[in-house]
C-alpha cells in the first residue's frame, strides 16, 4: 500500500564542498602544524534525499535535507593530530587569491610549500 504524500516544503540544500561540522565562512586549522587544507573528517549523518529517477531506475538526489550531523573526529593529514584541530574563520575568495601568489599549495606565512 502506498504511503501518504506530504505537501512539498523548502529544504535547505547541503553543500557538496563543505565538510561536516563547518558552516559557510568556516574552515578547520591544525594548531600542531598549521595545516589549513587536509583533514580526515569522520562523521555520522542522517539525511533525507529527494531522488529523481528515470524509467531505467538511474537517478540523482535533487534535494538533500540534513536531519542530524555528528562529527566524531577530525584528524590532520599532515601531522596526524586530532586534539589540536580548531574551527576558524575562512578567508574570502579574493583574500585567499591575494595571499597565495606563489602557486597552488604554497603558504609563505607559514613557511610551507607543497
Amino acid at each position: 500500500m502506498p504511503r501518504s504524500i506530504r505537501p512539498w516544503r523548502w529544504r535547505r540544500p547541503t553543500s557538496p564542498t563543505l565538510p561536516a561540522g563547518l558552516r559557510p565562512g568556516e574552515r578547520y586549522r591544525c594548531g600542531g602544524c598549521g595545516n589549513l587544507t587536509r583533514f580526515d573528517v569522520l562523521s555520522r549523518e542522517r539525511v533525507r534525499r529527494f531522488w529523481h529517477l528515470d524509467l531505467s531506475g538511474t537517478g540523482a538526489a535533487e534535494e538533500v535535507e540534513e536531519l542530524q550531523v555528528t562529527v566524531e573526529s577530525v584528524t590532520c593529514r599532515w601531522c596526524g593530530s586530532s586534539d589540536a584541530i580548531a574551527v576558524v574563520e575562512a578567508l574570502a575568495v579574493d583574500q585567499a587569491a591575494e595571499r597565495a601568489p606563489h602557486g597552488r599549495g604554497s603558504s609563505p606565512e607559514l613557511g610551507v610549500s607543497e
